[in-house]
C-alpha cells in the first residue's frame, strides 16, 4: 500500500487515526499495540506472506538485544552473529539469484537459478533492526523486554517500506514517552500534503517522460538529456516526497523522525551532495561502519581509501542486486576519494566562481550516476551516455532522424515545461524561505493553511484520476 493511493488516504489512515485518538487515547500501551497491528496489516496488504519474514526478523533481533544486554562480556560475538543473521536474510532474498546468475556466467551454466520474490522494503527494515541491537550494545538505548515495543519501532508504517531509516537511539524514549500535540499534528498534516504533492504532481508527471526516453532503443542527444533531466527530478521528488509523507505521518502520532533530504541539488561538491541526499542512510553507514573502521582519522591515505571503498561498495550493493548499482557506488567512491585527497570540496566554497563550477560539476556527475541507477544493465547505461553525447549511431543518423528527434525533445519539453520549472524551483530552499516569511507576518499565516488545502485538493484530483503511480525505492 503506497501513501499516494486513495485506499491509504481515504480508508487506512482515517481508520488508524480514529482508533489511535478516538478509542485508545488514554492508553499508551493500547496505542502502541494498535499501531503495531495496523503497521503489520499495512505491510501484509502488499506482502501477505513476507510479513512473517519481518516478524521473524523482529523476534530474532529482540532476542539478540536482550542477549547483548545480559552478556556484556560476550557482546561483540553476539553482535557479530546478529550482523551475519541479518545480512544473511538480505542475501537470500535480495542477492542469491544475482550471485548464482553470475556464477553461472563464469562456469558456463548448470546451476539452477531460483526465482525469489523480494520482500518490500527489506533493506530498510533490516537496517533498522540492526540499528536497534547496535544502539543497545553502545548503551544508547535500553533493551526492550516486550517484543511488541521492538515490533513497533521496526514495523511502524510511516517509515516501514521506504524509510527514512530511523535509528533506535532517536526514538527509544518516544516509544513510551512521546507527546501528541495540536501543533505537531498540524505540521505533520502539512508535511504529508507537501510530500504527497511532490510525489503525485511532480515525480509521477516527470516519470512518464523519463520512462519513455529510457525505453527507446536509440535517442538523439536532446532526447537523452531531457530523459535524464526528468529522471533526476523524478527520483528526488519521488523519494523526498515519500520521506516527507513518512515524517509527517510520524509526527501525527507523536514520533519525531530526522530529516532525510536537505536540497541536495544545490550542492557544490559530491561530498556535500551526500550530506544532503538520503541523510539517514549516509548517517547509518557513517556511524555503524565508516567510524568503526577509523573514518578519515587514520594515519595513512591508503587506509582512508580502503575505508571509503568499503562504505561505497556496500552502499551500491545495498541499493540493489545489479552491477549497475555496484558501479554507481564505486563511481561515488572514486569522486569522493578525489575530493578528499585534493581538497576540492573545500576549494569550491572559496569564491562565487568556484562555487558555480562546483555546482555544475556536481550536477553533471550526479546525472551520470542516475543513468547508471536507472539503466537495466551497464551496457544500457553506456548506450544511453553515448546518446547523450551524440557518439556513434545517434550522431551518425540521417538529418531527417536528427530533426525528428529534436522535434520530439522539444515536444516533450513543452508538454512538461511547467513540471520542469516547478521541479527546478522547489529543489532550492525557496519554499522554505517562503514558509519562514509566512511565520513572520501574521496575515500570511492565514493564507498558508488555505494554500495547503488547495494543494491537497489538486493533488487528490490527480490521485483519483491517475493510475500511473510508480515508486522507485519501493523494492529497496
Amino acid at each position: 500500500m503506497l501513501f499516494s493511493t486513495h485506499i491509504f488516504i481515504f480508508a487506512f489512515l482515517p481508520c488508524v487515526l480514529i482508533g489511535y485518538y478516538g478509542l485508545l487515547r488514554k492508553s499508551r500501551r493500547g496505542q502502541n499495540i494498535f499501531l503495531t497491528a495496523a503497521s503489520l496489516f499495512f505491510y501484509a496488504w502488499g506482502e501477505p506472506w513476507f510479513v512473517f519474514v519481518m516478524i521473524g526478523s523482529i523476534l530474532c533481533n529482540w532476542a539478540f538485544a536482550l542477549w547483548v544486554d545480559a552478556f556484556r562480556e560476550k557482546a561483540k560475538h553476539i553482535v557479530a552473529v546478529m550482523v551475519i543473521f541479518n545480512l544473511g536474510i538480505m542475501f537470500v532474498f535480495k542477492y542469491l539469484t544475482f550471485t548464482l546468475e553470475n556464477i553461472n556466467g563464469i562456469v558456463g551454466g548448470g546451476l539452477k537459478i531460483p526465482i525469489i520474490d523480494l520482500p518490500i522494503g527489506i533493506s530498510f527494515f533490516t537496517f533498522q533492526a540492526m540499528s536497534y541491537v547496535f544502539d543497545v550494545y553502545r548503551k544508547r538505548g535500553e533493551a526492550q523486554n516486550n517484543p511488541l515495543n521492538v515490533a513497533l519501532y521496526i514495523s511502524l508504517f510511516p517509515q516501514l517500506i521506504a524509510g527514512p531509516i530511523v535509528r533506535y537511539e532517536t526514538i527509544a524514549d518516544q516509544i513510551h514517552n512521546r507527546r501528541e500535540t495540536i501543533d505537531d499534528f498540524s505540521s505533520g498534516v502539512c508535511l504529508f500534503v507537501t510530500g504527497l504533492a511532490k510525489k503525485v504532481l511532480i515525480a509521477n508527471s516527470l516519470a512518464f517522460t523519463a520512462d519513455m526516453v529510457f525505453d527507446m532503443g536509440e535517442r538523439t542527444a536532446g532526447l537523452a538529456w531531457l530523459g535524464i533531466a526528468a529522471y533526476t527530478f523524478q527520483i528526488y521528488y519521488d523519494f523526498s516526497g515519500y520521506s516527507d509523507m513518512a515524517i509527517g505521518l510520524g509526527r501525527m502520532f507523536g514520533f519525531h523522525f530526522l530529516p532525510n533530504f536537505n536540497y541536495p541539488y544545490i550542492s557544490r561538491s559530491i561530498t556535500e551532495f551526500w550530506r544532503r541526499w538520503h541523510i539517514s542512510l549516509g548517517a547509518w553507514f557513517r556511524d555503524y561502519l565508516y567510524f568503526p573502521l577509523g573514518g578519515s582519522r587514520v594515519k595513512s591515505k591508503r587506509r582512508l581509501i580502503l575505508n571509503l571503498f568499503v562504505v561505497w561498495l556496500l552502499t551500491g550493493i545495498w541499493h540493489g542486486a545489479n552491477w549497475t548499482f555496484i558501479l554507481w557506488g564505486l563511481m561515488y567512491f572514486a569522486i569522493i576519494c578525489a575530493e578528499k585527497l585534493t581538497g576540492i570540496d573545500k576549494l569550491v566554497l572559496k569564491s562565487k566562481l568556484a562555487s558555480a563550477f562546483g555546482h555544475i560539476y556536481t550536477l553533471f556527475f550526479v546525472m551520470m550516476g542516475w543513468v547508471l541507477f536507472r539503466s537495466e544493465s551497464i551496457f544500457d547505461a553506456a548506450y544511453y551516455i553515448r546518446d547523450m553525447f551524440a557518439i556513434g549511431t545517434a550522431a551518425g543518423g540521417s538529418p531527417a532522424n536528427i530533426s525528428a528527434g529534436g522535434s520530439a525533445a522539444w515536444f516533450w519539453l513543452r508538454e512538461n515545461i511547467y513540471f520542469f520549472i516547478a521541479a527546478a524551483v522547489f529543489s532550492t530552499p525557496i519554499a522554505k524561505r517562503a514558509g519562514a516569511l509566512a511565520e513572520k507576518y501574521k496575515p500570511l499565516r492565514v493564507i498558508y493553511p488555505v494554500m495547503m488545502l488547495v494543494l491537497f485538493l489538486i493533488t487528490i484530483s490527480y490521485v483519483v484520476k491517475d493510475t500511473y503511480n510508480p515508486f522507485i525505492y519501493f523494492n529497496f
